[in-house]
């Protein structure tokens, strides 16, 4: 609803006018008195008219009413003022006007008593207000002590019921903004403690080895070219961790670039399998691609996709048991492609299965060594949805005992 931007002289003026005009109407229509009778009756209300509006408008002016520390006492006023107001114009009107000692009282009786119901009446219904502003203050104060899920009632559809629909929708928006502050200090908390165990284990072995040799503690070739093997693997592992972390802060700070170019899907995919080749081998697992003929180029970052797809089949090879399958599968769909990787064996418990894409999720057995004592960084679904969602794509998982594990992303 707008304010309105008159000057208060302007208003009042407005409203003398209109209120003469309407009586005067009455009175004519009514009682048809003489024109004599009119221009007396004129000059009594314009007189007694001016001076309420002088009165009012100073109270206006002064602000004496916001002084006040309660809304109640306010309203107890502005209705007192108003019978008072109402009372005084009519009495001297009709003082004025010469009438009986005995009407006068009478009426002066009749104002007295309909200005009491008037008052009694109106704090009535202005408590109805105050309560509701009452209860706005008293949220309002909790809100301010951290209760942030606190929330009022709405009753009506006046300005305090929009005060209080905007009250809630800024208690929801605090508190919702207070959990992902939380949900982000835990993260970082949990970056902290992860990464510097990651950081740790490494640097400490390759410190290890490499005062070993150094020191002359181990001398044969055998241990030697062992150690710098070990040293390299290890090293390997450090510059994963880094560009995981790398990419984690992108994903997260919103600077993700992606360099779109028409790309033949099933060269990435040829390219995955035969990176994660040597470690399907040591475990004899077997990798069958099926992919569909024809397939047209799609609008990618191919680099982004390729590191999803070594994720995805990184993530399968280590959780598909000695001897296992996994498949990878590409199927056309009407506005793009469908990427499958289904690996046998491996089941995600169903508690488990709504946060895998969560950074830090299970974190401290994403890091444990398996059998062949290799280590993941811990984040490579994590950034394999953030790559999916920043070309527009979806990426989920399925998982089951009878048919094992399906990760599938689309593109379009």
């Amino acid at each position: 609803m707008t304010r309105l931007n008159t000057h208060p002289l302007f208003l009042l003026g407005g409203a003398i006018v209109f209120a003469l005009a309407i009586s005067i109407l009455f009175i004519v229509i009514t009682l048809n008195p003489p024109m004599q009778d009119i221009q007396l009756l004129l000059i009594y209300m314009g007189g007694s008219s001016t001076v309420t509006v002088g009165g009012v408008y100073i109270l206006y002016k002064r602000g004496w009413i916001g002084h006040l520390t309660s809304l109640r006492w306010a309203l107890l006023i502005i209705i007192l003022i108003t019978v008072v107001l109402v009372f005084a114009n009519v009495y001297f009107t009709l003082h004025l006007m010469y009438i009986s000692q005995h009407d006068m009282m009478l009426t002066t009786g009749l104002l007295v008593f309909a200005g009491i119901l008037a008052f009694i009446s109106a704090m009535l219904i202005a408590s109805s207000l105050i309560e509701r502003i009452h209860h706005l203050n008293q949220a309002s104060e909790k809100l301010a002590h951290g209760e942030l899920h606190t929330r009022v009632n709405i009753d009506g559809n006046d300005e305090i019921a929009q005060l209080a629909t905007m009250f809630n929708y800024m208690a929801k928006t605090l508190e919702e903004t207070h959990t992902q502050q939380q949900l982000l200090e835990q993260s970082r908390r949990d970056l902290i403690a992860w990464a510097s165990h990651d950081l740790r284990t490494p640097l400490a072995a390759i410190r290890a080895m490499n005062e070993a040799m150094l020191d002359g503690v181990v001398n044969d070739a055998e241990t030697i070219r062992r150690y710098r093997q070990q040293t390299h693997q290890e090293l390997q592992h450090l510059s994963q961790l880094i560009d995981d972390l790398f990419d984690i802060a992108q994903l997260d700070a919103g600077h993700l670039k992606l360099n779109r170019k028409p790309t033949a899907l099933p060269d990435l995919i040829t390219t995955a399998i035969t990176g994660v080749s040597a470690r399907a081998y040591q475990k004899n697992i077997v990798i069958h691609s099926d992919i569909a003929p024809n397939l047209p180029a799609i609008n990618i970052a191919p680099d982004k996709i390729q590191r999803v797809l070594y994720n995805l089949l990184d993530n399968a090879i280590q959780h598909t048991p000695a001897d296992g399958h996994i498949n990878v599968a590409v199927a056309q769909q009407k506005n793009g492609v469908a990427v499958t990787i289904h690996n046998t064996g491996s089941v995600i418990l169903s508690d488990d299965l709504p946060h895998i894409f969560e950074p830090f999720y299970r974190g401290e057995r994403s890091r444990s060594r398996n059998s062949s004592g290799y280590r993941g960084t811990g984040l490579g679904l994590a950034i394999a949805r953030g790559f999916i969602e920043a070309h527009g794509g979806i990426i989920e998982a399925t998982s089951s005992i009878e048919s094992g594990t399906t990760f599938t992303f689309t593109l379009m």
